[in-house]
């Protein structure tokens, strides 16, 4: 199963993922794709790291998520505007390479056998109009990638102030 948990900044979407991953399994995975940019940002992670217990197995993967053997797994892979991000640096702001690349890696974890997929992601493109030119393209890769992994997942869950919306499954 592939689900994926949508919505804006500070909407409850990882928590709610969390919780659908420890009713699925009670040693899931937890991928982590953020980048330590900073001092702060590093702070950031370990608050994350710091709210999963025991039952957690932690993994800190930039992007090559399909190198992490899911299979018979539960996984939750937080998150994908993070995981974006590393591709859209590394590739110079190219949106067509770096979307190219992540529905590649995304192809190849969604065909590992028995697995349950949990997917958080940002609804960036509801919010304010990004100033810049850069902000532009990164919120249509954002919005390109949301599209294909919505059509590509079993359940499509948007948050909305902490209420999951069921909105595809």
């Amino acid at each position: 199963m592939i689900y994926l948990i949508t919505g804006g900044e500070r909407s409850g979407k990882s928590n709610y993922a969390q919780n659908l991953a420890l009713q699925l399994s009670t040693n899931p995975f937890y991928v982590a794709t953020a980048r330590k940019w900073d001092a702060d940002f590093q702070n950031r992670i370990d608050r994350h790291q710091q709210e999963r217990d025991e039952r957690w197995i932690n993994i800190e993967k930039e992007k090559n998520l399909s190198e992490i053997d899911f299979s018979g797994k539960t996984a939750l892979i937080d998150c994908v505007t993070l995981w974006l991000t590393n591709f859209f640096i590394d590739n110079k702001n190219d949106v067509d390479l770096s979307l190219q690349q992540a529905k590649k890696e995304f192809e190849a974890i969604a065909k590992q056998k028995n697995t349950n997929l949990i997917i958080v992601t940002n609804e960036i493109g509801m919010g304010v109009h990004a100033e810049t030119p850069i902000g532009r393209k990164f919120v249509e890769l954002q919005g390109w990638m949301n599209q294909f992994l919505a059509t590509n997942a079993d359940e499509v869950i948007l948050m909305v102030s902490g209420i999951p919306v069921k909105i595809k499954g």
